[in-house]
């Protein structure tokens, strides 16, 4: 995809499909900045791999709801790959927990809201003034933020809600500089739903979808790396679905 000589920084990154975006954005020639909040042996062995591919990486800790963190990250990205930042992947972000509106406190609804988006404000904040002309954030919404996602996830979906919108905002006041754009996944074969999903709805998700399987953390990379470098220089604003159509939009 073109990403020679670019710097990347990808947050959530040390399992599953952030681990997946940080290996493919380095595979097309992006030094990386992985950051991890508890997945340290996934990430450290991120690094590894590109490292022994002739890659630049590092893995740094960080919780990015904790403005200091963030700063921590962006700081050493900027001085250890002494360049400016091309690409912003922020793919941190879950769902906690499912409760029904019923059962939900306002501490679990603030949880939420400031794991999907206060921290997609965070590291926009910090790392927009160290982005370079021509760069791309790519953040991660949800096809729950489309159709208001399953049992028990309503601050869930409301979150990945927001964070579409905020994509779309910041589309606009960051262009031309800065292209945004945001990805909704559907199905994919995570520890998310192996944490969350029965086994008997993923596979009739599965089983329901045209293309017949759940996704993997490795389609949703290409994709992100198609969003992340020139050649999507046309899209900005736009919230792609990736979800083996189960859902149109």
């Amino acid at each position: 995809m073109g990403l020679n000589g670019k710097t990347a920084i990808v947050t959530g990154g040390g399992r599953d499909i952030g681990r997946a975006c940080a290996l493919r954005l380095a595979a097309d020639g992006a030094s990386v900045a992985i950051n991890y909040h508890s997945s340290s042996e996934g990430a450290d062995s991120a690094v590894a791999e590109i490292i022994a591919a002739g890659g630049k990486a590092f893995a740094l800790q960080g919780d990015m709801t904790n403005p200091a963190d963030v700063e921590a990250l962006v700081n050493k990205t900027v001085s250890e790959f002494g360049a400016g930042i091309d690409a912003l992947v922020h793919v941190t972000g879950g769902l906690v927990a499912r409760k029904t509106i019923a059962d939900m406190d306002i501490d679990h609804w603030n949880t939420v809201m400031n794991l999907n988006v206060t921290s997609f404000y965070h590291i926009s904040k910090v790392a927009i003034p160290h982005m370079n002309e021509g760069s791309s954030i790519v953040s991660f919404a949800s096809q729950a933020g489309r159709d208001g996602g399953g049992p028990g996830s309503i601050a869930y979906a409301a979150s990945k809600g927001a964070v579409m919108t905020m994509t779309r905002g910041m589309a606009k006041e960051l262009g031309p500089k800065i292209r945004v754009n945001s990805i909704c996944p559907g199905m994919i074969d995570t520890d998310f739903h192996n944490t969350f999903t029965k086994d008997e709805v993923r596979t009739f998700v599965a089983n329901a979808s045209p293309v017949k399987r759940e996704g993997s953390s490795e389609d949703v990379a290409n994709l992100t790396a198609f969003l992340a470098s020139d050649e999507s220089a046309f899209m900005t604003g736009a919230c792609v679905d990736i979800n083996g159509g189960m859902l149109f939009s």
